[in-house]
């Protein structure tokens, strides 16, 4: 286990959680936001919680012919 590791899963995690890209470059104290993108990655749990997220908001529309309500 070495620092790296550490703030690569601690980024990847707040990510999971949620917690905005440019909060976590807040965190982990980046000038870039492209460093913290070196940091993160998007797995299957992340890809799958935005997918819901999208359905979410899609359900909320409701489209009648000629015009969305």
């Amino acid at each position: 286990m070495s620092p790296h590791s550490l703030r690569h899963s601690y980024a990847t995690h707040l990510i999971e959680a949620g917690v905005d890209l440019l909060e976590v470059q807040k965190i982990l104290g980046h000038a870039s936001i492209l460093s913290t993108i070196r940091y993160t990655h998007l797995t299957q749990k992340t890809e799958f919680n935005r997918a819901l997220q999208i359905n979410a908001l899609m359900d909320t529309f409701h489209v009648s012919w000629g015009k969305v309500l």
